[in-house]
């Protein structure tokens, strides 16, 4: 048997070594300091709260440990042995920080186990804690485990974090957290003298692409059953789901968490944002749920497949509309693939659903028209279909904007998607390839071009040339042709094109031959005839009232990891059930909701807190940054930003207020 001299690695038992060691874990000077947020931390302890409630012999890996020996620095004092830490360092130090959370909580109240814990943290012979972070930090690392001086610790990312999980764990749950962190397993990676700690920690980091979104999902789905299992999963619904979506396949989990969800999904730095709503919304996946819910994946990345590629669709009607959605991307798929499961299951009327259908393709090309985005508007509309299709055809309309901004729009500004629009004025296929856009004025003209007035274009004066090009992508300048047709009449003067239009069979096109002269005027008057026309064919429903183009549903307020630069400005300011709040940033609305809702909906605060493990406590139970709501309760205000806006998110639904709570954010929050 060959083995290896200068590297050992082994399984243990993650709690074990750390309370077993005798040596002093060190961070080297070169790591990166300390940057675990409370994202991170909220996972990890998801994740051991939940290995807790397995069986016994269940594990949870938390990958591997590389260390090594420095015999050649002993500490001051004795003769510790210390092993620098080269990978590892974040895992442990949070680790470290839960487990202190655990000794405090529970010191006065179980002193067996608080001396468990204590064996994990300290030395027992000198009172050192056993891990030592950087040097810089250390001391900033002890005030928080073992207690500052003047009771006191820093502002720090430690104390942060350990003042999270202080919050979230109570006295009656330290032993289901002790029983999931004694499931922790990792690998241990120890190092000779001879290995070159380098080399080994770029290999153990640096190999391959990293997983993406729908891999880690579909290993996640996988990971807990047994091979047979395994393989049915995967041959009768994972396989089936992949030749569904195809390439698409990134983007089905993405648009089916927001349906399933309401609430937008955005990737992250680490591109693995979808992954992490996904395990949100299944926390844990039994195999006879599974099946359950594999079933459902299936059946809705078939509906995916029929939105990508409508032909497959019976229906005439709504294959056709299924296809001019398509013109404007597959942004309003998350609630199209909703709405059409109900309507297959006969849950919505065909007529219901063909206009939304309809609906919707007046709002992306409007809001086109006046150059409002549609980002972030989907997740919205999903809550709302909720609530019935007449609520969800009153949320539409309140984002549709009117007739006379989209009339002057279409008379001043380039026209999007200018194939479908003229197609579907002229009652014909948009999809057609022998069709063909052309600018009765060239946007480029030559010298001598004429518009039929005895005038060429370099007789124009300068004003007339401008006035003329700002209009050329505009509705009123754009004619559909067949393509043979088109071909006559590239870059010709309008006298010439005048006997070609003609001959179209585009109703859209033909009454050009009656015009006699081409100028700004003769524009300006077909775009409103043609306004008008579709104003009809995309016609807004409802009454007149649209909501601020600017403003964005709390629920839909974009989570930030940390504190990114810029955050004390994100806001413009907050929309609080129809008062005006100027609110520069997210502690700040924090701090102000809370306060709002202790005086207002003091209930739903209790039961969000309750069943989050905070912010409101009865006793400032551990050092911080803490604001009085009365004598007996107290806001902790020490958590990150993402935090702080989840936090709102869930308190104001739990009183009901979500759907009349918006963000207006700032040049600055948006570039954020």
């Amino acid at each position: 048997m060959i083995t290896a001299t200068n590297i050992r690695a082994h399984a243990v038992n993650t709690v074990a070594w750390l309370a077993s060691a005798q040596a002093t874990i060190v961070v080297p000077v070169y790591q990166r300091q300390y940057r675990w947020d409370i994202g991170g931390c909220e996972q990890l302890l998801s994740d051991i709260r939940a290995v807790a409630d397995r069986d016994a012999d269940q594990m949870h890996f938390i990958g591997s440990i590389l260390s090594a020996a420095d015999s050649s620095s002993p500490r001051s004092g004795d003769d510790t042995e210390e092993w620098v830490l080269i990978d590892g360092q974040q895992r442990i130090t949070t680790l470290m920080l839960l487990v202190a959370a655990l000794f405090h909580t529970i010191r006065d109240e179980d002193a067996a186990l608080a001396a468990e814990l204590e064996r994990v943290l300290l030395h027992a012979a000198t009172g050192d804690t056993k891990l030592r972070p950087h040097r810089e930090w250390a001391g900033a690392f002890r005030d928080v485990v073992v207690g500052a001086a003047d009771g006191v610790p820093a502002p720090s990312r430690f104390a942060d974090n350990y003042a999270f999980f202080r919050s979230q764990i109570s006295a009656d749950d330290v032993a289901r957290v002790w029983r999931g962190l004694q499931r922790l397993e990792h690998v241990a990676i120890s190092l000779g003298t001879g290995a070159n700690a380098q080399q080994i920690f770029e290999s153990l980091n640096s190999t391959g692409e990293p997983l993406r979104d729908h891999e880690l999902i579909h290993n996640y789905v996988l990971m807990g059953l047994s091979h047979a299992e395994q393989l049915v999963i995967e041959d009768e619904y994972w396989a089936a789901i992949e030749r569904s979506t195809g390439d698409h396949i990134a983007s089905f989990w993405a648009h089916y968490l927001v349906m399933v969800g309401g609430r937008e999904v955005a990737t992250t730095a680490s591109g693995r944002g979808v992954y992490d709503v996904f395990r949100t919304h299944f926390p844990r996946l039994d195999p006879v749920a599974l099946r359950t819910l594999a079933e459902q994946w299936r059946s809705f990345a078939q509906l995916y497949a029929t939105l990508l590629d409508p032909k497959g669709e019976p229906d005439p009607e709504i294959r056709a509309r299924l296809h001019y959605l398509n013109t404007f991307a597959r942004g309003m798929y998350p609630l199209v693939m909703a709405l059409y499961a109900r309507h297959r299951a006969g849950e919505i009327e065909r007529n219901d659903f063909l206009s939304v259908l309809d609906d919707l393709q007046s709002l992306l090309l409007r809001r086109d028209v006046v150059s409002v985005g549609s980002d972030r508007l989907v997740a919205r509309l999903v809550r709302a279909s909720r609530e019935g299709i007449g609520a969800l055809a009153a949320a539409i309309s309140r984002q549709t904007p009117s007739d006379d901004r989209v009339r002057v729009a279409l008379k001043h500004s380039p026209l999007p998607h200018p194939e479908y629009v003229l197609s579907r004025l002229a009652d014909v296929d948009p999809a057609q390839d022998d069709l063909v856009i052309d600018h009765v004025f060239p946007p480029a003209p030559s010298d001598d071009w004429t518009g039929g007035d005895g005038r060429r274009w370099k007789d124009y004066s300068e004003d007339e040339q401008n006035s003329h090009r700002a209009l050329a992508a505009t509705l009123g300048n754009l004619a559909l042709l067949e393509e043979p047709l088109a071909a006559q009449v590239f870059d010709a003067d309008f006298p010439d094109k005048r006997t070609v239009y003609g001959r179209s069979s585009m109703t859209v096109t033909q009454p050009l031959a009656s015009i006699e002269r081409w100028g700004t005027a003769a524009i300006s008057g077909r775009s409103a005839e043609l306004a008008q026309q579709v104003m009809t064919l995309w016609r807004r429903r409802g009454p007149l009232v649209i909501d601020d183009d600017g403003l964005t549903p709390i629920l839909d307020a974009i989570p930030r990891r940390g504190w990114p630069r810029g955050w004390e400005r994100e806001f413009s300011y907050v929309e609080y059930v129809g008062e005006h709040w100027e609110v520069p940033d997210i502690k700040y609305l924090f701090n102000r909701v809370f306060k709002r809702l202790w005086a207002d909906r003091r209930d739903a605060v209790i039961a969000y807190c309750s069943r989050r493990g905070g912010p409101v406590y009865n006793e400032r139970a551990w050092n911080g940054d803490w604001d009085s709501l009365d004598d007996d309760h107290h806001l902790y205000m020490g958590w990150d930003s993402r935090y702080m806006m989840a936090a709102v998110q869930g308190v104001l639904e739990e009183a009901g207020l979500a759907p009349e709570v918006f963000v207006k954010y700032s040049y600055i929050g948006q570039i954020m």
